[in-house]
């Protein structure tokens, strides 16, 4: 298994490869545009034999891929921000036909303002859209996620759609050693599409047609017991994953250091690096507390989060983003997820990281005290500028 220094969007453009891509739907936004560029030299120079579309929009990228997997392609495109929500609509679309489209999603915050650094608000603001949501922490994550996604997605018991997402330059800019499957190997862990019932050129079907209201929920209930089997079917991939590589990451709900912790941050992507580190430095001071990434958000590890709340009194939980509801999307999850439980911890948010904000070892440190003193707001943005600061900058 060959070792190479890869940034997170060359992760991205080495699984796709590996995974022998049928088509490519490629639309510029940075900071993803890397993904697709990469992918562009691969068809050009014959080392992947692929479709690659030049489209005028992300709409049209996503379009392209439904259309393409409902013939039997296997389909993969990648975008951020903007690019994303313009994507919106398809992304229903997506889930709705069964299109097991995988998709990598550089997280970028959203304007206005302009921003161009990360922020996890693109991808939370679909995880209504019926899509599987993956997070990943590092450049090795981001590859191994994306060849599991694949197979996750065109399962027979799921066909759902599925994003891996990478922290913009944290990630998709920063290089790091990453081993990568030969190609023997994935083709072992991933054999082609089966494409078994789907549309055949000159054949009359239809998809996606008219539903009159006898039917369509029924549609939507398949979608839901869809995502929820996919729960099931990923950890049968990941431990498949497991022997062939040797790598496991720890199925959609890793813990660090719970065991014997008064109080657990929940975290996405890379601010868990950073507070794994502060978990670390805080326990040589005395202090127990532990660290629960949360890697899947779609579908949401409801069964996981109820285990780690049994054996702990304080959790927190760390949103990249905001959703303006009664508190972040993540910490939202972890309270309906617990609300029927006999033990419930006392439940804290965190709102900090957006727009790039560094989550610095400092920052986080101040999460963990608040935690375990138990004071402090329900919904806390520990890391904001006085507003003297904000008025001079803008």
């Amino acid at each position: 298994m060959p070792r190479m220094v890869l940034s997170g969007n060359y992760a991205q453009s080495y699984a796709a490869k590996l995974a022998r891509v049928h088509v490519i739907a490629a639309y510029p936004i940075t900071p993803q545009t890397a993904i697709v560029e990469k992918l562009g030299e691969f068809v050009a120079s014959g080392e992947l034999s692929a479709q690659f579309i030049k489209v005028e929009s992300e709409h049209s990228a996503l379009q392209a891929c439904i259309s393409a997997a409902a013939l039997g392609a296997r389909t993969y495109t990648a975008t951020s921000s903007q690019g994303l929500l313009l994507m919106h609509e398809l992304l229903h679309w997506a889930s709705g036909a069964r299109a097991p489209v995988v998709m990598g999603v550089v997280n970028r915050a959203v304007a206005p303002p302009w921003s161009i650094f990360t922020d996890h608000t693109d991808t939370v603001a679909q995880r209504d859209t019926g899509w599987i949501q993956f997070y990943a922490e590092s450049n090795q994550e981001v590859l191994d996620t994306t060849l599991m996604a694949f197979r996750l997605a065109e399962h027979p018991d799921v066909l759902l759609p599925a994003m891996v997402t990478e922290d913009a330059f944290y990630l998709s800019h920063t290089v790091e050693p990453v081993d990568v499957p030969t190609q023997d190997e994935v083709d072992e862990f991933l054999p082609r599409r089966d494409v078994r019932g789907l549309i055949r050129p000159g054949a009359g079907v239809r998809l996606g047609s008219f539903t009159m209201p006898d039917l369509y929920e029924e549609f939507r209930h398949k979608i839901a017991r869809a995502m929820e089997r996919s729960a099931e079917v990923f950890f049968e991939i990941e431990d498949d994953y497991h022997r062939l590589t040797g790598r496991h990451h720890g199925g959609p709900l890793p813990t660090y250091r719970v065991d014997d912790a008064d109080a657990v941050l929940m975290t996405m992507g890379t601010a868990t690096t950073t507070a794994r580190s502060v978990v670390d430095a805080l326990r040589t001071r005395g202090n127990r507390v532990g660290l629960a990434k949360l890697r899947a958000f779609r579908p949401f590890p409801v069964k996981e989060v109820r285990q780690l709340a049994a054996t702990v009194d304080r959790i927190g939980v760390l949103d990249r983003s905001f959703t303006f509801g009664a508190a972040g999307a993540a910490f939202t999850e972890v309270a309906a997820a617990l609300y029927p439980e006999t033990h419930r911890p006392a439940l804290k948010n965190f709102v900090a990281g957006l727009g790039g904000r560094d989550l610095t070892p400092k920052v986080l440190e101040g999460m963990f005290k608040a935690l375990l003193k138990g004071d402090g707001p329900e919904v806390d943005w520990p890391d904001l500028k006085r507003r003297a600061e904000v008025v001079r900058h803008g």
